[in-house]
């Protein structure tokens, strides 16, 4: 009987190890806001990745402008398989700021287009637009939705730190729901559904007695969740914070059981 449940404790952690990761869960709001995000943004790991893709020729009847219920003539290789494509213009470029390593490349959303036909030129009709479609705009396959099934809270994975480098919808000040770019992807370990941890850097004030400057502790800010990873880069959703947060603030691996 001792032997027995010697046995039992020996192997519970062992067994506990082996147990399916829970799955980080995505209340309603959240998943929309990722899904707006998405539809507006995305990230390419190379400019190449944009030099190579399709392009727009003209808009239909040789116009140079295409807007929204117009036909685009492109060029490249475009598959009738694949009914929707989105319509994107180089943006700008992101570099690591203590490297200066080029990370990637914003690609600018205006809009997106369906298969009509194929030829020598291939014929898209304009579905959606952010701005007027040019000769020259890109066509991308339109970026696949996030399913929050596949996002395991729990994995093995390496300490990571990095920092916040842009807020892509254009604002200064972070807060929940607020979508963000990281300085970190998936060759340093980020996976999609990882939560990490923000962190507040420190102020810089003036000592008063000494008038030298004095640089505040960083403080833990919230919690944010990684959703889509590129190559050297990430999006993330903060899901709670404590304090208004900005470019240049800092995460860090957060415990995945929270």
């Amino acid at each position: 009987m001792r032997k027995s449940l010697l046995v039992l404790l020996l192997w519970a952690p062992l067994a506990m190890a082996l147990l399916p990761a829970p799955v980080q869960r995505l209340d309603p709001p959240a998943y929309q806001a990722i899904q707006r995000f998405l539809l507006h943004n995305r990230i390419l790991d190379s400019p190449t990745d944009l030099d190579t893709a399709p392009y727009i020729v003209a808009a239909g009847n040789g116009r140079v402008l295409g807007a929204h219920d117009e036909h685009v003539h492109a060029r490249g290789d475009l598959d009738p398989a694949q009914p929707g494509y989105a319509i994107v213009r180089r943006g700008k470029a992101y570099t690591d700021p203590h490297t200066q390593e080029l990370l990637g490349i914003n690609a600018d959303d205006i809009g997106t287009a369906q298969f009509v036909t194929a030829g020598d030129l291939t014929t898209l009709a304009v579905h959606r637009v952010t701005q007027e479609v040019r000769p020259g705009d890109r066509l991308l396959r339109v970026q696949p939705a996030i399913d929050p099934a596949n996002f395991g809270a729990s994995r093995s994975a390496p300490f990571i730190a990095g920092q916040i480098i842009d807020i892509p919808r254009g604002v200064t000040q972070i807060g929940v729901l607020d979508a963000v770019t990281l300085n970190k992807g998936r060759r340093d370990g980020v996976f999609e559904g990882q939560l990490l941890t923000l962190i507040k850097a420190g102020a810089t004030v003036r000592d008063t007695l000494t008038g030298a400057p004095v640089t505040l502790p960083d403080e833990r800010a919230g919690t944010l969740l990684v959703f889509r990873t590129y190559e050297k880069l990430s999006y993330g959703l903060v899901l709670s914070a404590s304090r208004p947060l900005a470019v240049m603030d800092r995460f860090e691996s957060a415990d995945q059981t929270q």
